[in-house]
């Protein structure tokens, strides 16, 4: 019996596979809890339809995305702060106030899509990665001064 996967099941396969089980199986655990559907032309034609509108609506986001990217890739932001001895900041830039600053820009950029490789402690110019989408990634520079 061919049966198209409606949610991922683990041992089986993934979401949108189609498998090969025993009519038992089948019937009785996968159809039965709605995890996947019997295999015919027509299930089949909006199986395609489906993965069609959802690879559209994923190269809009990435377009959307992108134009995010070209207003914002290697813009500077800087951020005043208070220093100690040797030049050392009084706590760190976090990347939710690296996310506020984008946002007074215009830019809605989630705290969780910014990557500092190290922490933002001392004066100067650091590169912090954005990444927006798997596809769709870009560097910003972050300046600390007095």
């Amino acid at each position: 019996m061919k049966i198209i996967l409606l949610k991922d099941v683990k041992g089986k396969g993934k979401k949108d596979d189609i498998i090969d089980v025993s009519d038992g199986y089948g019937n009785n655990y996968l159809i039965k809890n709605k995890l996947g559907v019997l295999y015919t032309k027509g299930s089949k034609k909006i199986l395609d339809k489906e993965i069609n509108t959802r690879l559209e609506e994923e190269n809009a986001l990435i377009a959307n995305l992108n134009k995010i990217k070209e207003n914002l890739d290697n813009k500077e932001i800087t951020f005043k702060v208070k220093v100690g001895k040797e030049e050392k900041v009084f706590g760190n830039i976090s990347t939710k106030q690296i996310s506020d600053e984008l946002k007074k820009l215009g830019f809605n950029i989630d705290k969780k899509n910014i990557k500092t490789s190290s922490s933002l402690d001392t004066l100067g110019t650091y590169k912090v990665l954005i990444e927006l989408h798997k596809k769709v990634k870009f560097y910003i520079n972050v300046r600390l001064i007095k």
